[in-house]
């Protein structure tokens, strides 16, 4: 099938990557004629371990390919996504659904045949009507459906995620669409991966209720591991003992600094927006939303207090910086209020990430460094931020050679006490006394 992906972002470029290995022909679309330029040489505009051998080996194949004229793409698609960015909309919190809109009026004059007009990003409940009125106030003559087909997909994992998924939520009022879709998918059938049809409006909320349920989930395990250090417990057993339970699940709970990245925080902070305008508030997500900004600038004064409050002229040697590891996502990272607090409180921040480039523009007075042993020569104490692997197996003895003093706090649980004490490290973690 043809397919034409508007939007060459985080979920544009893995989807119509991911839709050329199944073997469609698939054009992504972007107005950004650098990013075109780049993509064409093959350079990635995100870090996605495994995206930039996927794409290449598609281009090669020419079943991949990039341009900033729609007009051609869109012509000959059986399928088009839209696959633009919905960033909070700035001082509301809503999602912006600019790009989105934009998109469609671009679609619109170039509708030749009946096609698939399918909505990838993440949006409102309500979305996809208003693209239909858009493409219907602009082209009453054309044949076209409009459906939402959310992403699921989790950075670093993103391939993984798209070839082997949990479901595959297709949202639709227009049956014609169904064989569309169910061609596009076809090639999961040997995964027996459940294809999920529901009505349009189901669709664009089951997107904002996982990702609010999972944030909540975070949230819960993070604030029982303030309770496990305020009653002697271990954060590490009660996850592992709760988790066992299938009615529950192990994924996301992990006790941590706080949920970050390019989707729980604008899809939660979303859809609270959407609730409260349909006046069924959501008490839960408010809160969780609220607990775990809260949770970001607390994890600056554990630090502050395993130093005995005084962070003046100290230095502090931080390990990861984006959001999660296996990404170069900056968006919403813990690190982003953790380490401008700690300076706050008069310490000299050294850091290291292997991805978070975009750190240098959005933490300014961070002595940037090489690698995790750079980064902790001569502190008074380590930081763990983002649980990347290369930390997980550091030499610790040599970490501890180069320390001003050695001091840990792991705000990922990397490490076990028994791994750093004996050591004679002071090993402070997350939910542990």
């Amino acid at each position: 099938m043809r397919v034409a992906m508007i939007g060459t972002g985080y979920v544009g470029l893995v989807s119509g990557a991911c839709f050329a290995d199944f073997g469609h022909d698939v054009t992504c679309i972007d107005k950004d004629e650098g990013k075109i330029a780049r993509l064409k040489d093959g350079k990635m505009p995100i870090y996605e371990p495994g995206l930039d051998l996927l794409v290449a080996r598609n281009v090669e194949a020419g079943r991949l390919s990039f341009t900033v004229d729609a007009a051609q793409a869109i012509r000959g698609a059986d399928a088009i996504f839209i696959a633009v960015g919905t960033p909070s909309r700035r001082g509301d919190g809503y999602a912006d659904l600019s790009f989105v809109y934009q998109a469609a009026e671009e679609i619109a004059p170039l509708i030749d045949h009946f096609v698939v007009v399918v909505t990838k990003s993440t949006v409102p409940v309500g979305t996809g009507d208003e693209i239909e009125a858009i493409l219907r106030r602009a082209r009453p003559d054309a044949q076209f459906a409009v459906i939402s087909n959310p992403e699921f997909l989790r950075e670093g994992a993103a391939i993984e995620d798209f070839k082997h998924p949990d479901r595959i939520i297709v949202g639709l009022e227009d049956e014609r669409a169904r064989p569309v879709m169910a061609e596009l998918y076809r090639p999961l059938n040997l995964n027996e991966t459940p294809v999920l049809f529901v009505d349009r409006r189901s669709s664009e909320l089951i997107k904002y209720a996982s990702n609010a349920f999972l944030a909540m989930k975070i949230t819960f395990i993070n604030e029982m591991a303030d309770l496990c250090e305020a009653m002697g417990a271990d954060v590490q057993q009660l996850s592992r003992g709760i988790g066992l339970d299938k009615r529950i699940g192990a994924k996301f709970l992990h006790a941590g600094p706080g949920y970050g990245g390019s989707c729980f925080p604008k899809d939660t902070l979303a859809l609270v927006r959407t609730a409260h305008d349909a006046k069924a508030p959501l008490k839960l997500v408010e809160a969780t939303v609220q607990l775990n900004e809260a949770r970001k600038r607390t994890m600056a004064v554990k630090v502050a207090e395993a130093m005995q409050g005084d962070l003046t002229g100290k230095i502090i040697g931080v390990l990861g910086l984006t959001f999660k590891p296996n990404t170069d996502d900056m968006r919403d990272a813990p690190s982003l209020q953790i380490v401008p607090a700690l300076q706050a409180m008069g310490a000299r921040v050294q850091a290291y990430d292997p991805e978070g480039h975009e750190a240098r523009q959005l933490l300014p007075g961070v002595d940037f460094k090489a690698g995790p042993y750079e980064a902790v020569e001569g502190a008074d104490c380590a930081v763990i931020i983002t649980e990347w692997d290369e930390f997980r197996a550091l030499d610790l003895d040599r970490i501890k050679d180069l320390m001003r003093r050695p001091l840990m706090v792991d705000l990922r649980n990397i490490y076990e006490p028994e791994d750093l004490r004996p050591r004679g490290f002071t090993y402070i973690s997350v939910g542990r006394a």
